[in-house]
């Protein structure tokens, strides 16, 4: 099968002037309810229609486009393959769209080459994928799992609205609900958002695991006090007490393993002003590993720094881990079905590991899911200056599309 790389690079192009920023030709920003969402999924929805496929939108916005080939059975369970089309705010053009319309690519090669797979193939974009406006992040999915009930998530608000009225405004709230666990199985393709297929040389990642997360709300109460009339021996600063806090913390996920990363990534500092002792400090903890071990020490050791910190600084702290989902393995069917597909097109193929969440890690719960990644230049991502060569988003949408194609006989 052949992959149209100008046909998939004009659909991402196209995507990325919708919210596009100005000044940039490669930032955007597309959150859900905003014209820019409108306008990508109004695309979306035209490319799916007009490559044959049969669209169907649920009541949270998940889009879906089958094709069921003519040799086909319509009533077996579909292959599935797709991402999301919002972004972070002033983020890249790959993140989400490269795997939506990979997807899309990967089923107009199978068309253009005479493929007439057995079972119908579905086309998927999630709904805020981000969690930029509502949610935490992953809420098409976690719906199409069953993991938030539809009712849920249509209640959840940014402050301001809810998402039943932002899907309301922009005309795309459907019915019913797309069932995940109906799927034989899911692929997705994303950016690797990191280094080690650039460094390796090779073409396409095929993920083992996506990392595990916590994160965890700290608080650390001290006394705010006049900054020049108050001696150093008899301050009780909540941040100079935070900072050995963040100090723990970078130490622990550097020493417990080389796949354990943890980060301090929020603070709140209270009065916050320059002349006042800080008072209290609140901080948000980013905690991440394929080993959910690893995960739960840098958890105990950060919880030991602040019972230390504690009792030498006299403050108070408060510790609770409030989001947790544990490291998921992709399926080894699924796996093999893309590194088969690679080898089978000459294509390097590369085991490794997610350190970022994606909508699979959901799906992966109610049915055989893998994920390819496709190279990151520099590594960067969530950012304008996030770049994949065009030759390789079509390499990586060959794998995806053998990888299809063989899961779907």
């Amino acid at each position: 099968m052949e992959v149209d790389r100008d046909r998939l690079r004009a659909d991402i192009e196209a995507t990325g002037e919708f919210g596009a920023l100005d000044g940039d030709g490669h930032g955007r920003t597309v959150l859900v309810g905003t014209e820019a969402n409108r306008r990508a999924r109004e695309y979306f929805v035209e490319r799916l229609e007009d490559a044959g496929l049969v669209v169907r939108v649920d009541a949270v916005g998940n889009i879906a486009g089958r094709w069921t080939p003519e040799g086909a059975d319509p009533d077996a369970a579909a292959v599935a393959a797709g991402s999301h089309l919002d972004s972070v705010p002033e983020g890249g053009i790959f993140d989400g769209p490269l795997g939506v319309y990979s997807a899309l690519e990967a089923v107009r090669a199978m068309q253009d080459a005479g493929v007439e797979p057995s079972r119908p193939v579905d086309v998927v974009s999630f709904t805020e994928e981000e969690g930029q406006r509502f949610a935490s992040g992953l809420l098409g999915s976690s719906v199409a799992v069953g993991e938030r009930s539809v009712e849920e998530a249509l209640a959840l608000t940014d402050g301001q609205t809810t998402l039943a009225d932002a899907l309301e405004s922009m005309g795309v709230r459907g019915e019913g609900r797309l069932d995940a666990s109906e799927w034989d199985s899911w692929l997705e393709l994303h950016v690797e958002q990191g280094r080690r297929l650039e460094r390796a040389g090779a073409s396409v990642g095929v993920v083992t695991t996506i990392t595990g997360i916590t994160h965890c709300d700290v608080t650390v109460r001290g006394e705010a006090n006049h900054a020049g009339a108050t001696p150093m021996d008899e301050r009780t600063d909540a941040l100079a007490a935070a900072s050995e806090f963040v100090g723990d913390v970078e130490r622990g996920a550097t020493e417990i393993g080389e796949t354990t990363v943890g980060t301090v990534g929020k603070l709140d500092v209270r009065p916050n002003a320059t002349n006042v002792v800080p008072g209290t400090v609140e901080m948000g903890v980013d905690i991440r590993d394929v080993r959910y071990e690893s995960m739960n020490e840098l958890v105990s050791r950060a919880e030991e720094s602040l019972s230390r910190i504690e009792t030498e600084r006299g403050v108070e702290t408060t510790f609770s881990r409030g989001f947790d989902l544990e490291p998921t393995e992709m399926s080894k069917r699924c796996r093999q079905a893309v590194r088969g597909a690679g080898e089978n097109a000459g294509i390097e193929t590369l085991d490794l590991h997610s350190g970022a969440a994606h909508d699979t890690m959901y799906v992966a719960g109610v049915t055989d899911a893998a994920m390819l990644f496709a190279p990151s230049r520099d590594g960067i991502s969530h950012n304008p200056a996030e770049w994949t060569e065009w030759e390789d988003c079509a390499t990586a949408t060959r794998a995806l599309a053998g990888g299809l194609a063989s899961l779907a006989r």
